[in-house]
């Protein structure tokens, strides 16, 4: 198992980047991003937990799930699917929203760039987030996203052990 997520801030551009290898082919880690049975067992941070209510992973496609806490709390979001390379690469826009897919536009919305290399022991996720205002980057940090997703990808790494 490797443990290396490395995050990097740069609030002059209002990105965040995200970098994390793998022990697994490419095509077990696109697996486990791009399918909600998968991304169920780990993309949620402990005790913490994801449950899919729609996906629709396709370019124009959605995915609306909510994480759900230890008492029974939930947060809902929702990811738009932009583009889809298959095994190389996805691009999505992240937001909070309610259990019906309406937007909060009090929070954030967050713009991603997921990328998948082969490397010599397994596969490397390179993620970068952009935001429209530096405000909303610092928002989503405060909020605990570095150690959440942090977290989310450890849990990721188990779900590849038991597979």
């Amino acid at each position: 198992m490797i443990n290396n997520t490395v995050i990097s801030k740069d609030l002059v551009n209002r990105k965040l980047h995200v970098t994390r290898e793998f022990n697994a082919p490419v095509s077990r880690i696109w697996k486990a991003w791009t399918e909600s049975s998968i991304l169920d067992k780990w993309w949620a941070p402990k005790p913490w937990r994801t449950e899919t209510k729609t996906m629709d992973f396709k370019e124009g496609g959605l995915w609306l799930y909510s994480m759900v806490g230890p008492e029974g709390e939930r947060h809902w979001c929702r990811v738009d699917f932009k583009t889809i390379d298959p095994e190389q690469s996805l691009t999505i826009v992240d937001c909070f929203c309610d259990e019906n897919g309406n937007v909060d536009d009090s929070m954030p919305l967050m713009y991603w760039l997921i990328e998948f290399k082969a490397t010599e022991t397994g596969t490397k996720v390179e993620v970068t987030i952009t935001f429209d205002k530096e405000a909303d980057l610092e928002k989503i940090i405060e909020m605990g996203f570095e150690g959440g997703f942090t977290m989310a990808l450890g849990n990721l790494d188990e779900v590849l052990l038991e597979s």
